[in-house]
């Protein structure tokens, strides 16, 4: 089992290591990532998203109803418990805490989902279903939040807050909507619950874009980490134990809430189990925001899950 994740997790390790090294060779300027940013969060990811919504059966969505309601609910729990306590007790910036927050809520679906669901479950239609749900809804439904957030702090740097934060929410959400990033998964979604196909022709132009995404995002996490130096403190700390730990753990109790067995309750713990994505490092290096301590989360629950996986796939057995 432990073989069957450490394979899973090689890919990632490799592809971030040479991003680092390119960063630290100088083979690529570690300060100013800002083309390769607008290449990963403005075209290969959004096309990554939007391919993966788009193909998923609307019908095959609702059916996956338990395994939405679990995700999102695990998910935004973790989100509001992360950002007030960055605030509140590590004194963080609003900026520097939706960045941390993001990192830690929303798993690393993209990169992990398959490979370890697949393992445990096989891999099959449905289980590439779940995958795809599980990538629809982070984007869909969390990604936007830290949009909103890295949003309103520019709108007040810039001068062009005029009123409350509740009062500028419209505007807010509309810039954090023209995101490719958001509005690419959106009109997948959309797309598909009223049941348009999109032409194959159409898929196929875009798919080698949709490809690239996650290995692209990875390399430009190991560029960003290479202009950084790691520090362990509390917040790091905490956010490792809630990503591999609590978050896994308020999803079982969800599950069970729900009365949820079977291979629904299985998919939804490993799907919460991964260790943190990339997301939040990639979005707040677009918007300028250094986030030291979700780049340090990222990359130990990225080394730690080999140890906490097997926990909770043993832990499933019977579900």
């Amino acid at each position: 089992m432990t073989y069957m994740i450490i394979h899973a997790l090689a890919p990632i390790f490799v592809i971030m290591l040479l991003g680092f090294y390119a960063g630290k060779a100088k083979m690529v300027d570690n300060q100013n990532v800002s083309l390769l940013n607008i290449f990963v969060m403005d075209f290969a990811l959004p096309a990554a998203l939007f391919t993966a919504t788009v193909q998923t059966p609307w019908a095959g969505i609702v059916q996956q109803s338990p395994l939405i309601v679990i995700l999102v609910l695990s998910m935004w729990i973790i989100y509001a418990a992360i950002y007030f306590i960055s605030i509140g007790v590590f004194g963080k910036s609003p900026q520097d805490a939706a960045v941390l927050t993001l990192t830690v809520a929303l798993p690393n679906y993209a990169a992990l989902g398959l490979p370890i669901l697949g393992s445990v479950l096989g891999e099959s239609s449905s289980t590439s279903l779940s995958v795809a749900v599980s990538i629809a809804c982070g984007s869909v439904l969390m990604t936007p939040f830290c949009l909103l957030i890295l949003e309103r702090e520019k709108a007040k740097a810039a001068g062009a807050m005029h009123g409350s934060s509740l009062s500028m929410l419209p505007v807010l959400m509309w810039r954090s909507v023209q995101k490719p990033i958001v509005w690419g998964p959106l009109l997948g979604v959309v797309l598909s619950a009223i049941g348009i196909r999109i032409p194959d022709i159409i898929l196929a132009s875009i798919k080698p874009l949709g490809l690239s995404a996650t290995a692209t995002a990875l390399f430009l996490t190991g560029i960003i980490l290479s202009a950084r130096k790691l520090k362990i403190n509390g917040a790091v700390i905490l956010s490792t134990v809630t990503k591999l730990i609590i978050q896994p753990f308020i999803a079982w109790g969800i599950l069970l809430a729900m009365g949820v067995h079977g291979d629904v309750a299985i998919t939804a713990i490993l799907m919460i189990a991964l260790s943190a994505g990339f997301f939040g490092v990639v979005f707040g290096n677009r918007f300028g925001v250094q986030s030291p301590d979700a780049e340090a989360t990222l990359l130990l629950t990225s080394i730690l899950c080999i140890f906490t996986l097997p926990l909770f796939i043993s832990l499933t057995v019977g579900l």
